[in-house]
């Protein structure tokens, strides 16, 4: 049995621990403005966004919706729209694409088979099929949920697009907006804060070559945020890269104080406790704030490798 110290990390840094969670993410080409609440605030149908969102809740899927980078005008309603769904459990994480000229194509979901990893009502409701192209970057442009998005995503978001990297797209609100520019990299789920061009394709080319770049890398959404924690810290102490080498198979405890086991594809496990703290000195927690607050942090207190494998 050997045991890793690690040193506890504020999460006022982009990293581990505050990623968005979902086990499969949604994604719906709509362009024009968005609103705070994008699903149901934008020149979508907000009848038909309500609708999505109570068909997602408690499914593992959220949905999300995105524009290419530039100018936002809305076309007309007729207009063609590409959908994306994608999956990123570890061992079965997939992306598939397809087309619609009318969102409520998607009302044809079945989002608890999505939610756990079954893409064929995606085929089936909109002719989807798996995608061939790029990995997607998907940087938070929401402005109105947090101006710092705006400030800093949609210059990143242009860049991106403006040097050939096809997968590019703006994307409604991640989380963790004081890290902004944040992006979600696809199929395997993995958010980034505070990155750079040039940083998002040495992410982009490690998805391809099926490995994770933990630098700025603020967690898996696959797991909940203890988990994200526990994840990345294992790939830090053992140097393990690979996309699907390590899974997050049980968390036990609560606020403030988790054990996490996390499990290597080749039988190893490690125990890590997780500490959840408040990040000080208090700052703004976004563009807009104008009080000062302590957001929360995960901090990682140690990693211990278990002599023999759990079963789950």
């Amino acid at each position: 049995m050997s045991t890793c110290a690690t040193v506890s990390r504020d999460l006022d840094e982009p990293i581990s621990g505050t990623a968005a969670t979902a086990t499969t993410w949604l994604l719906l080409e709509q362009p024009g403005p968005w609103g705070a609440k994008a699903l149901t605030s934008s020149h979508l149908d907000p009848a038909l966004g309500r609708a999505l969102e109570t068909a997602a809740t408690e499914t593992g899927v959220r949905i999300a919706l995105i524009r290419r980078p530039g100018r936002h005008a809305d076309p007309a309603p007729s207009r063609i729209r590409q959908v994306y769904a994608a999956h990123t459990v570890p061992g079965n994480a997939w992306l598939h694409s397809a087309t619609t000229t009318d969102p409520r194509d998607l009302l044809g979901l079945d989002f608890a088979a999505l939610g756990a990893g079954d893409p064929h009502s995606f085929g089936s409701a909109l002719g989807g099929r798996a995608h061939t192209g790029d990995p997607l970057a998907l940087v938070c442009t929401n402005g109105k949920r947090d101006r710092c998005c705006a400030l800093l995503g949609r210059p990143l978001a242009a860049e991106l697009a403006a040097s050939g990297v096809d997968g590019a797209w703006e994307v409604t609100h991640l989380g963790g907006h004081r890290f902004s520019p944040t992006v979600l990299v696809l199929p395997y789920g993995y958010a980034y804060g505070r990155v750079g061009a040039h940083t998002v394709k040495e992410i982009l080319q490690g998805v391809q070559e099926g490995r994770v770049v933990v630098e700025g890398c603020r967690g898996g959404s696959a797991w909940e945020r203890p988990g994200q924690a526990a994840e990345l810290a294992v790939r830090t102490a053992t140097r393990e890269y690979a996309t699907d080498a390590l899974s997050v198979v049980r968390t036990d405890g609560g606020a403030p104080r988790w054990e996490v086991t996390v499990a290597h594809t080749d039988g190893r496990h490690w125990r890590v406790i997780v500490a959840q703290g408040a990040s000080l000195p208090p700052r703004p927690e976004s563009c807009g704030a104008s009080v000062l607050g302590a957001p929360a942090r995960m901090d990682v207190v140690s990693v211990r490798e278990l002599a023999t494998a759990l079963s789950n």
